[in-house]
């Protein structure tokens, strides 16, 4: 049996949106709105001018149209373990990004290279021994003061927990405690964490009318994904 090391995504690379889309229809928005609220949070404290930014994990390029969008200044570099989500992504003609894929080791950059580095929903596809050699990487090519955003689903929500139990190319996925997202941090150097809880309520139905709460709830650690902010 091959070793688990990153989940292969080939064979959903031309499919993943309407896959995903149809996983998670109980939450009440598409994949594409999740994308680009992700990219809207990092306008609280990211400016628009000219800055090198990573994302690994980067798929079919989708989150590179919103950074363009709201970050037009932004230079664009995505990587990808997926040769097919690459091309996918390469065919979207984004301007201000670049794609390559990713061996799952060594990123072909200097060291400090980067402002920002982004990272989405990549480590729980992610083998648990390879976590911290990952963020090493990351920690190596962020320049002094750059800042690392990730977001992973919160193991602690039974919403979330169906949604990836019940996701065809989320079944060898294993969900990351942020205590231990957290702690390997620590450990591989990073000082300043910040954490935040988000997506409580649905996006449509009634319940929806209280997503105005949500940002009065980052603390509780009951939110469908959290949210690092950290900094080198």
């Amino acid at each position: 049996m091959k070793e688990r090391t990153f989940d292969d995504f080939d064979d959903y690379a031309k499919d993943y949106r309407s896959i995903h889309n149809e996983n998670i229809k109980l939450s009440g928005a598409d994949s594409f709105y999740f994308a680009e609220m992700k990219v809207k949070l990092l306008q609280a404290t990211e400016p628009n001018e000219k800055l090198n930014v990573l994302d690994i994990g980067c798929g079919d390029g989708t989150t590179e149209l919103f950074m363009h969008q709201y970050f037009p200044q932004w230079q664009l570099t995505g990587i990808d373990v997926s040769e097919k989500s690459i091309s996918e992504a390469t065919l979207k003609n984004i301007p201000t990004a670049t794609f390559a894929q990713y061996n799952g080791k060594k990123v072909a950059a200097k060291d400090a290279t980067f402002d920002i580095i982004f990272i989405a929903g990549v480590l729980h596809h992610v083998e648990f021994v390879l976590h911290e050699q990952l963020l090493l990487e990351v920690f190596r090519l962020l320049k002094p003061c750059g800042r690392l955003y990730l977001f992973e689903h919160n193991p602690f929500n039974p919403v979330t927990k169906h949604l990836v139990n019940t996701c065809v190319f989320d079944k060898d996925a294993r969900l990351l405690k942020a205590g231990y997202t957290v702690s390997l941090l620590k450990k591989v150097g990073f000082k300043k964490i910040r954490k935040n809880y988000i997506i409580f309520f649905p996006r449509k139905g009634w319940l929806s009318k209280l997503i105005f709460l949500e940002k009065y709830l980052s603390w509780l650690p009951l939110g469908g994904q959290y949210f690092l902010k950290v900094n080198k």
